[in-house]
């Protein structure tokens, strides 16, 4: 059996519903929404040759008057899963022949489960799939990232391709309308997972991990490259870019990004060495035991100076860490706090003071996602959501304190990315 098919990776083999949930502890009564938490599963028998290209999976679990409605998971019906449509055609790419499995956003009234490497595909809230998603035919580049940055309302996203344009920006604004599309010029095809936003800019992460043609097709097909360099770039909202070269390395996911009060650019992300995202590659691939896959990667900060085209990178913490998250409504602001996970533990960074705190989870610990409070008064006033195996977790962000446990029908397989979808 391959590693990421097997234990906390393994796939499920079917979609169920469950009513009436247990729940342990109490649930605030003001939560009433979706928890919807979107990776990769292979139908059975499948094997998809990588950790990262099974076709998508969305878990859900409804949450209303203190109690656990409802949990269901559901396929993501692409074309892909529903007929066997092939990626690279004898036209070209087909955006709508994707996996649709890392992350699921809402914007402007619609649910989108997202994929980096192809078009999104629309939900309904009871996990219904709608179809792929091309906003009225104004998307016409390689596809939509899955970590877009909702500020003020807009949705700021990107895509990346195999050829070019290597990289386009993109803005919709808040009822949903694709309102501008920008090629940004970086030399090659380079896998660009994340970004960042500030009040006024736009960073890049133009990074050493490329497409390799001699991988595609066979597995998930992308190298790191010691020839391509490693730098980021901050963007004006005009659309000029400075570049700042920076030490070799691989950044999955970002925390959040602001411009202090001298304007330089800040930006919190968790960075991979060389030697660690190749054994992370490795790993996750099924080369290794996946169980490791965090090791090596830690929490850094990078300031970029436009006044002097300066950079300076600071390593903010040495435990291996993942899946940085925050209260989005401090997105591309100054905030305090940060949360991440590590192997069977939450952690809460306070930015500021350099404290750290950790609460162990009894698990495999997914991504917590941050819900404000309805009437918060301090930016960590709120809940983390995370599922942990069979368990919806509900976590007081202040303290980390469990205040629920919701207990699911079955295992939930470790995946990438969620979003809570208030009422």
């Amino acid at each position: 059996m391959t590693a990421y098919l097997e234990g906390h990776l393994a796939p499920v083999p079917d979609e169920i519903s469950a009513v009436d949930l247990t729940v342990e502890g109490t649930l605030p009564e003001e939560l009433s929404g979706r928890y919807f938490r979107n990776g990769p599963n292979p139908r059975p028998g499948e094997d998809p040759g990588h950790w990262f290209t099974g076709h998508g999976m969305i878990h859900g679990v409804r949450i209303r008057d203190g109690r656990a409605e409802w949990y269901r998971n559901r396929w993501v019906r692409t074309s892909l899963f529903t007929d066997g449509a092939a990626f690279l055609t004898d036209k070209g790419f087909d955006r709508s022949a994707v996996q649709a499995n890392t992350h699921v956003i809402h914007h402007a009234d619609k649910i989108l489960a997202l994929v980096e490497v192809g078009l999104p595909y629309e939900m309904d809230r009871e996990l219904n799939t709608v179809g792929a998603c091309d906003f009225g035919g104004r998307l016409t580049t390689s596809g939509m990232t899955a970590h877009p940055k909702e500020l003020d309302g807009e949705l700021h996203f990107f895509g990346y391709g195999f050829g070019p344009p290597y990289l386009t920006y993109h803005r919709l604004d808040a009822k949903g309308e694709l309102v501008e599309s920008r090629v940004i010029d970086v030399p090659g095809p380079t896998m660009m997972h994340d970004f960042a936003v500030t009040e006024n800019h736009v960073i890049w992460l133009d990074l050493p991990v490329v497409f390799d043609f001699d991988k595609a097709g066979k597995t998930m097909p992308y190298t790191w490259s010691d020839s391509y360099g490693a730098r980021l770039g901050v963007m004006k909202r005009t659309g000029e870019v400075t570049w700042f070269d920076v030490d070799p390395c691989y950044v999955f996911h970002v925390g959040n990004a602001r411009e202090d009060a001298s304007g330089r650019v800040v930006l919190d992300g968790v960075r991979y060495t060389p030697e660690s995202f190749n054994s992370t590659w490795e790993q996750i691939g099924g080369e290794r035991n996946p169980a490791a896959h965090l090791v090596g990667a830690s929490l850094h900060r990078w300031t970029l100076d436009l006044a002097t085209g300066r950079a300076t990178e600071r390593q903010l913490d040495d435990r291996a860490v993942e899946f940085p998250t925050f209260n989005e409504d401090r997105l591309g602001r100054s905030s305090r706090y940060l949360y991440a996970v590590t192997e069977g533990e939450v952690v809460k960074y306070d930015i500021e003071s350099g404290a750290s705190q950790v609460a162990p989870v009894g698990g495999h610990a997914g991504e917590a996602v941050f819900v404000p409070a309805f009437d918060a008064r301090a930016e960590d006033d709120g809940w983390l959501m995370s599922i942990v195996d069979d368990r919806l977790l509900v976590q007081e962000a202040a303290g980390l304190e469990t205040v629920a446990t919701v207990r699911l029908p079955r295992r939930v397989p470790a995946g990438f990315h969620g979003s809570w979808i208030a009422d």
